[in-house]
């Protein structure tokens, strides 16, 4: 069963619960806003994932925007980022879906396919 974290209103988000569906893959779902990532989380999931740390950021959030994230990650430690992304869940790119090894961020068709229908 995947953990799959989503902001409701997202329509990203709403395209992949519906892909998931259509692909019978059984999934929890966890909205972000109300339950946000904690650290322990973030820091698992991006050492699983592989990804760069700057890949778990939603960059076209209106929060990032506003809090000008752009410059400010640059002079920020690994450790000052993670901490800062599990103290709201808008900053968090969106969807996740997280089971076992696998670790998606964002909703990306082709990636999904190659990693869940193996």
């Amino acid at each position: 069963m995947y953990q799959f974290i989503c902001y409701t209103k997202c329509g990203t988000c709403r395209k992949a619960k519906k892909w998931l569906e259509e692909n019978n893959i059984p999934f929890e779902e966890r909205p972000i806003k109300e339950n946000n990532p904690t650290e322990n989380e973030l820091r698992e999931w991006i050492k699983k994932s592989g990804y760069p740390l700057k890949r778990f950021f939603n960059t076209s959030g209106t929060l990032y925007k506003e809090m000008n994230l752009k410059d400010k990650l640059k002079e920020m430690s690994e450790e000052e980022q993670i901490k800062l992304l599990s103290t709201d869940g808008m900053l968090v790119k969106r969807p996740l879906l997280i089971g076992g090894e696998t670790v998606l961020v964002g909703f990306k068709e082709e990636e999904w396919n190659n990693s869940l229908k193996k």
